[in-house]
């Protein structure tokens, strides 16, 4: 078992604000549904559909298109009871952590979506994909994902949350978090939030984290409890502070593919008080990083997937992951 100590600390992330451009005639203003204007139009098409857990997702796909340039026209959209793809155009600051409703496409437009403030929550819920956001400056997570299945989250850029970056727990599952790029966080990608609550996560918590860039994250990329099998296929590590993944509580990871750069530690069987868990190294890059710590056995991947040659995953990563890239 491993034990680590803080040895990163984390800038101050400023929260970020932007001039709001209405798209004319699809904005919707700062009232409530009878002010929002949904577009008769499909919804404009996302990156590939998910690798892995997550696939089938669909969100609001077959519902209208709504597009939002406030927070309250935000919140009234991603709670509404029907499918709906809210696009935001411009920055939308939240006070608090805003449950995000089933059957929803929350999609940044062009590079100017943005959160601040505080987060998503999705909860209890299924059929979600947020994609092509900035989350910056939450004063919790900027994604928590708690009893919720079908879920894709997918080419954001996520920094400064005062907790997590993705949080995924309580008994979530089917869930793919895929080319978002990660800066300026600590805590960055929790799964499974407690060593005691294996009676609701044992058999759940089943996540496929692709081409992500973890780019000088400290910790929990991802830090996985329960989960088994959770994959961690072509990311980029780049710089990380004090550790990459760790298995714990039983766990079973498989770590393929990936390019550990400049990274001590790029993953590990145990952390802090948690016991460990099980975790297979397959095919990575390791430059200027540590070999990792690996042992046990893991359940078999129960989906197709083509995994890429681990010497091009930084290349690829580093232009395809973030906002603006689908």
């Amino acid at each position: 078992m491993r034990r680590t100590s803080a040895r990163y600390k984390l800038a101050g992330a400023a929260a970020v604000t932007a001039t709001v451009v209405a798209l004319g005639g699809l904005t919707a203003g700062s009232g409530g549904a009878a002010e929002r204007q949904a577009e008769k139009e499909a919804a404009p098409a996302a990156a590939a559909s998910p690798v892995g857990f997550g696939a089938g997702t669909t969100g609001g796909a077959g519902g209208s298109t709504v597009t939002v340039s406030s927070a309250s026209a935000f919140i009234d959209a991603v709670q509404s009871g029907s499918p709906l793809t809210v696009r935001v155009n411009g920055t939308i600051s939240l006070s608090s952590m805003t449950k995000v409703a089933s059957n929803k496409t929350v999609v940044g437009v062009g590079t100017s979506g943005r959160i601040t403030g505080s987060g998503l929550n999705i909860s209890n819920v299924s059929n979600v994909i947020i994609q092509n956001l900035t989350f910056t400056g939450s004063n919790d997570d900027a994604i928590n994902v708690q009893y919720s299945t079908k879920v894709w989250i997918d080419h954001n850029d996520i920094s400064g949350a005062k907790d997590g970056g993705v949080d995924i727990k309580r008994a979530s599952d089917q869930i793919t978090v895929s080319w978002n790029r990660c800066h300026d966080q600590d805590k960055n990608m929790l799964l499974g939030h407690s060593d005691s609550n294996g009676g609701e996560d044992s058999g759940k918590l089943r996540v496929t984290y692709d081409h992500n860039w973890f780019d000088g994250t400290n910790q929990r990329n991802p830090r996985v409890r329960f989960g088994n099998p959770v994959h961690v296929l072509n990311n980029y590590f780049d710089n990380v502070g004090s550790y990459g993944v760790a298995s714990t509580e039983g766990a079973g990871v498989l770590v393929e593919g990936n390019y550990f750069e400049n990274t001590e530690d790029p993953f590990h069987l145990g952390e802090a008080s948690s016991g460990p868990g099980t975790l297979r190294a397959v095919n990575n890059r390791f430059v200027n990083s540590g070999a990792g710590q690996s042992g046990g056995s893991v359940a078999p991947i129960p989906y197709g997937y083509s995994a890429e040659n681990a010497d091009s995953v930084k290349s690829s990563v580093t232009a395809g992951a973030g906002v603006g890239k689908i």
